[in-house]
């Protein structure tokens, strides 16, 4: 009795709307195959891709154009605007760790170059790894499978 009353009642009451941010998957042409930027979180250091708030103004290609520049030095290639491949979901931890189901729209774009000198840039580290290794390093077991099949992705955004 207490668990339907707990289950039809009580926890939709207390059930959060979903968030949603906006993730730049940014990566590069090697000789070898592409590969994937990822940087570190600021609290944790844990290996994550760009991501953040939407911003007022502007589209989600927009806002993880300028997600990829704060946090990781992007320099986009091309006149091209990022194409969204895919969405995400996890538990992201506000300010006195209060955790909040969060989905992320996550966006391609193609790196030209790394600037040195960029907003975040004592905040966090930044490398280049293949998808494979990408997907390992990272937590979020969706961002997992996007990571690990970025040459799907990127050859279905190819095609339009």
């Amino acid at each position: 009795m207490l668990g339907t009353i707990w289950k039809r009642y009580i926890s939709p009451m207390l059930h959060r709307p979903l968030r949603v941010q906006i993730a730049a998957l940014c990566y590069r042409y090697a000789e070898t195959g592409p590969e994937i930027l990822l940087i570190t979180s600021r609290s944790t250091k844990r290996w994550i891709i760009p991501k953040g708030w939407p911003m007022h103004g502007t589209d989600g290609a927009g806002t993880a154009l300028q997600e990829a520049w704060e946090e990781a030095g992007v320099k986009a290639r091309g006149p091209r605007r990022p194409v969204r491949i895919g969405r995400y979901h996890y538990d992201k931890v506000l300010d006195g760790g209060l955790p909040v189901a969060t989905s992320v729209d996550v966006y391609a774009i193609e790196v030209e170059k790394l600037l040195d000198d960029f907003p975040e840039m004592q905040d966090r580290e930044r490398h280049w790894m293949t998808p494979e290794r990408a997907a390992a390093a990272v937590h979020e077991e969706q961002l997992k499978a996007l990571l690990a099949d970025l040459r799907g992705y990127l050859d279905d955004a190819a095609r339009g």
